[in-house]
């Protein structure tokens, strides 16, 4: 299911974890409007108020860890939200590799090949922002 006219935006994308998350926010177009990494104990509240801030209808979550139970959370916390599920295989790895387009080396970690090279904070927001995207690119 994608969305079927600009009212099913903005959307709201959740990278679901234990200890941090992922939240983005994105517009039609693909424009990004905030993205962050919070810690799993206030990822509720930050959900909450960029829902609001925001005029989101519809919350697109990973399917892995900890997906269930932050579902279960979201929907007696948010109820107005409309939450889809989005296969999350491999993206961390293709956060990872996005991370280094959108950040690329200097100086000598450009000579370590991309593959070996960990990105020096945490990615979950850019992997809210893939989930976004998949869910976009749906048949």
């Amino acid at each position: 299911m994608t969305p079927d006219s600009l009212k099913d935006f903005p959307l709201l994308g959740f990278d679901p974890g234990r200890d941090k998350c992922g939240v983005a926010v994105m517009e039609p177009g693909g424009r990004v409007l905030e993205a962050q990494v919070v810690p799993s104990n206030g990822a509720l509240d930050t959900l909450k108020d960029w829902a609001n801030r925001f005029h989101v209808t519809t919350l697109i979550i990973g399917d892995r860890t900890t997906s269930r139970d932050w579902q279960t959370r979201i929907r007696q916390q948010l109820p107005q939200l409309e939450i889809v599920t989005v296969n999350e295989q491999n993206s961390t790895l293709e956060a990872r590799d996005r991370y280094w387009h959108l950040y690329p080396p200097r100086g000598f970690s450009r000579l370590i090949p991309q593959g070996l090279r960990l990105p020096p904070r945490p990615i979950d927001d850019i992997v809210a922002i893939l989930l976004i995207e998949r869910y976009l690119s749906l048949p």
